[in-house]
């Protein structure tokens, strides 16, 4: 997975607030929450899209990556040194850096997103993605304050990724995904597969359907990882990267993918496993509507909300 050494970079689409010092407290869901209404008695509520959370009711429902998540097991990421404009320029800086690196991979995705919607005459709306963590590990969205237990996730409401890059060591360490820069890849094209889907209007498709193995929320769940390869597939001709991804580059992505299945991480926090409280899909289907994503292409490929996923 090497970057172009001359891509231009462009930092202004990542907001770095890691090094800004605690957050002060937010306040439940927010005005403008009709992104993704859901019932209930506090009226609108807005769901948090993530790898393996749910937000709901302005609190979290642990699907998966942060129910055993335990007081002081946090490791909070490497403070950052230095703001992402002066650091991130071009592609050998992507290389050599984390930061960098995920402000290539957030410029490629959006960079293709923008192609495909014009393709199909509409105009893509970027999403920003804002990473936070070290000193700030609460983070107040339109959708409601989260932590960095949440995991990375996106708010339709304020149409941004938040991301706290200790997550990446949790996925390894915790999970038992493989790990590396592909899998990163992999989970940031993820949410940005979200905000494809709030700009398509595909979240108004799971209406009050949350959770269960046939659940509009897991069909929603494995069309971003549908999108997420999709983006893998076309990534070379965004300009940023130098070559195909390779096989090992593949595979860090499926591992990601089979670690946060619903399955896999209710085994291994409950010891069984419980169809009726999937919200994201099993391993097998995460890796499935990836590969269907890349093998193609083709956005028009990942129509999980019809017929058997």
């Amino acid at each position: 997975m090497d970057f172009r050494d001359d891509a231009e970079l462009d930092p202004s689409q990542v907001e770095d607030t890691r090094a800004a010092g605690p957050q002060r407290r937010g306040g439940g869901s927010m005005p403008g929450c009709g992104a993704l209404p859901i019932g209930g008695k506090g009226g609108c509520l807005l769901a948090m899209l993530g790898l393996g959370a749910l937000l709901l009711f302005g609190q979290p429902l642990m699907s998966g990556l942060t129910t055993d998540n335990q007081p002081g097991q946090y490791r909070p990421a490497p403070e950052p040194s230095g703001n992402l404009a002066d650091r991130c320029k071009r592609g050998s800086d992507a290389d050599q850096s984390e930061d960098c690196r995920i402000v290539g991979i957030v410029n490629s995705i959006q960079s293709y997103w923008k192609q495909a919607f014009a393709g199909r005459n509409r105009t893509y709306t970027p999403a920003k993605t804002q990473l936070f963590g070290g000193a700030r590990t609460t983070v107040s969205t339109a959708c409601g304050k989260a932590d960095s237990s949440v995991g990375p996730f996106y708010c339709p409401a304020d149409q941004k990724v938040y991301l706290d890059l200790s997550f990446f060591n949790d996925l390894e360490t915790r999970f038992g995904a493989q790990g590396g820069p592909f899998a990163q890849a992999y989970v940031v094209a993820h949410e940005y597969g979200h905000h494809v889907q709030h700009l398509l209007g595909t979240m108004r498709r799971v209406g009050n359907d949350r959770q269960g193995a046939n659940s509009g929320a897991v069909r929603l769940e494995l069309q971003a990882d549908c999108y997420a390869g999709v983006w893998a597939n076309n990534a070379v001709r965004t300009g940023f990267y130098t070559e195909p991804f390779s096989r090992r580059d593949i595979d860090q992505a499926l591992s990601a993918a089979a670690a946060v299945g619903d399955d896999s991480i209710q085994r291994r926090t409950q010891g069984y496993v419980t169809p009726d409280g999937f919200t994201h899909g099993t391993s097998a289907q995460r890796e499935k509507w990836f590969t269907i994503g890349y093998q193609y292409g083709d956005p028009g490929r990942c129509d999980t909300f019809t017929g058997a996923i």
